[in-house]
């Protein structure tokens, strides 16, 4: 019942961020999802004027993420964005080291090598959850899913500042990343990249996949990002905007 609750709030965050960023009543709001699981806007021929994307926000796309006290969404005009929120959950039925130990496979071994080497206990967990976190914000930025080979990703950093990231040993240039610390050992993670590393089924979804350098870098390096906390309440439409559709 509660990750339902989770969900819900998850769709109406979607249906209040499009209707606030590009002015789309809410009952006129369609959002589909690729095969991997990537929702988009679907774009509906209203009129001649309404059809058009919006020249300031040329690839309009979003991404939300929901785990534990926290619901969240994050959206990008040119960029690709992926968004992923964990709550750092301590294991209860076995040990820290033996938890993480499933899940060092997906690690690269300098990933594995600073998690191990994070502290206490309780810091090897919040190390592992971040990682994790920043790799699911990646993969879910290119709009893939469960299959990634998440090893091949590797992560560097200086404490969680300046994050790069290496695909099979090459460095992404064209991508930038934060990790947020919330509230109640909470971490979010953001991600935004090129749309040339979308998946061939959510290249179709995107209105551009294709920006000079000029034009790139000016939604690259947009001001940092950060999030607004909302009440739910707040999601649901107002007067006149419609209701929300069904699932």
């Amino acid at each position: 019942m509660e990750d339902r609750k989770r969900a819900l709030v998850s769709r109406l965050l979607q249906y209040a961020l499009i209707h606030q960023v590009l002015g789309i009543p809410y009952n006129e709001i369609v959002i589909r999802h690729t095969a991997e699981g990537k929702p988009y806007l679907l774009y509906l021929e209203r009129s001649q004027e309404c059809d058009k994307p919006n020249l300031e926000l040329p690839n309009f796309n979003f991404n939300a993420s929901h785990h534990g006290d926290f619901v969240a969404i994050a959206s990008e005009p040119i960029c690709l964005v992926g968004l992923d929120v964990v709550s750092q959950t301590i294991p209860e039925k076995e040990s820290v080291e033996e938890f993480i130990q499933s899940f060092s496979l997906y690690f690269s071994r300098l990933e594995w090598f600073n998690i191990i080497n994070a502290g206490s206990s309780r810091q090897i967990l919040s190390e592992f959850y971040r990682y994790w976190s920043v790799k699911e914000a990646f993969v879910k930025a290119i709009g893939d899913g469960v299959g990634y080979k998440l090893d091949t990703i590797e992560f560097h950093h200086k404490n969680w500042e300046n994050i790069v990231v290496k695909v099979d040993g090459k460095e992404l240039k064209d991508w930038r990343f934060w990790l947020l610390e919330l509230e109640k050992d909470h971490v979010a993670s953001i991600a935004r990249g090129h749309p040339m590393y979308a998946t061939s089924s959510y290249k179709t979804t995107l209105n551009r996949t294709k920006f000079n350098d000029e034009e790139y870098n000016l939604g690259l390096h947009l001001p940092n990002a950060r999030f607004i906390f909302r009440k739910v309440e707040d999601l649901f439409p107002s007067n006149g905007t419609g209701r929300v559709p069904p699932c």
